[in-house]
């Protein structure tokens, strides 16, 4: 799988224009503010049909502008050139892929996947749950479609038994709570698959890369009882109804599972530092691609933003040898920073370098 060409037009603060990415490694140098990030951002949308940093895509239209169009031309899992273009114009979306509209991300998400690494990501260690939610959710949405509609199910389900216990609809829960079960269940199960493969690899990456075994590990801890049946889920939601509607708000349930980082201390932020965060952060995406893999046979795209910058160089050289196969990855470095070292062959055929300034390329 791999990314041919990209057309950017009215996006971000990017200059419009085709880029040629028919590369295994594509540099982006230039300094903070830039647009570097911004070309990954566009990668992504193409990947996903959603942005990693905004829920409202709105805000990638350049300034001045009404509208934004991007497009790749990528080769897919069979070796089969195909194009995915996606729009925004008129306050809507659109989503095109080999020249057919579609109504569903769903269809695009499963032709190139792709992985970002972000600084936002020490937040899957050190911010709320609903961001480790988040992590393994999408880790499972990569490759499982049914966990994917599961997950929408539940999501809306949930959604309309808040709005019913917010306008006092109560005779409506019976109806939920069935539902909520029903597709809460499947999504407990698929959580804990992955919490135990993750707990398979996690800790050893970590460990090799930090040079030290804090007997690091994850752990799952679901709202409702791994060991409770559909019955019992129901009897228990009967049991917290009073609560709920004290509350206006549905009190347990997948969405408010946990997934708890530890080491032989007891929680890991407690005791980590910063750089041991952003270290964990970063396995956590090392880990996700290998799960990937495991599940598929099949290299995920990566795109790496500015991630490795608070590691010593000594960490840096170990994190890139366990990073794992690509067939394709964006990169974006600051100006003066070396490439950490021989990991890439700046002269050769699968590398390419842009230099990016006030969102022009500067050369290719």
């Amino acid at each position: 799988m791999k990314i041919k060409k990209l057309v950017l037009d009215g996006f971000r603060n990017i200059q419009d224009r085709e880029i040629d990415t028919s590369f295994k490694q594509i540099i982006l140098t230039g300094e903070n503010g830039q647009g570097k990030t911004n070309v990954l951002e566009a990668v992504y949308l193409l990947c996903y049909g959603s942005s990693f940093r905004t829920q409202n895509v709105k805000e990638a239209v350049t300034y001045g502008k009404d509208m934004f169009y991007l497009s790749s031309t990528f080769e897919d899992a069979q070796g089969l050139e195909r194009k995915a273009e996606i729009s925004f114009d008129e306050g809507k979306k659109r989503i095109r892929l080999d020249g057919k509209e579609i109504k569903d991300r769903k269809e695009l998400i499963y032709c190139i996947p792709c992985i970002v690494f972000s600084h936002d990501d020490i937040e899957f260690v050190r911010g709320e749950p609903e961001n480790r939610r988040k992590f393994f959710d999408q880790t499972m949405t990569m490759y499982d479609p049914v966990f994917f509609d599961d997950l929408r199910r539940y999501k809306s389900v949930l959604k309309q038994r808040n709005a019913a216990l917010k306008d006092q609809r109560y005779s409506l829960l019976d109806i939920y709570d069935d539902k909520l079960a029903r597709y809460g269940m499947p999504i407990m199960k698929a959580r804990s698959s992955v919490c135990a493969s993750f707990s398979a690899i996690f800790p050893d990456i970590y460990n090799a890369v930090a040079l030290e075994d804090r007997g690091i590990d994850i752990k799952y801890r679901p709202s409702w009882s791994m060991d409770l049946s559909y019955d019992q889920i129901l009897q228990k939601l009967q049991e917290q109804r009073d609560t709920d509607i004290k509350m206006n708000t549905t009190t347990s349930g997948p969405h408010r599972d946990r997934f708890l980082i530890t080491d032989k201390n007891g929680v890991f932020v407690t005791g980590a530092s910063t750089g041991q965060m952003r270290l964990a952060s970063l396995v956590f995406r090392s880990a996700q691609a290998a799960f990937y893999r495991q599940k598929t046979g099949l290299n995920p795209i990566f795109l790496i933003d500015d991630v490795l910058l608070e590691l010593d160089n000594a960490k840096r050289a170990r994190y890139l040898s366990y990073l794992g196969h690509y067939n394709q990855a964006f990169f974006t470095f600051l100006p003066e920073e070396k490439y950490f070292g021989s990991f890439f062959d700046l002269h050769g055929e699968d590398t390419r370098i842009y230099q990016v300034k006030e969102g022009r390329f500067l050369n290719g």
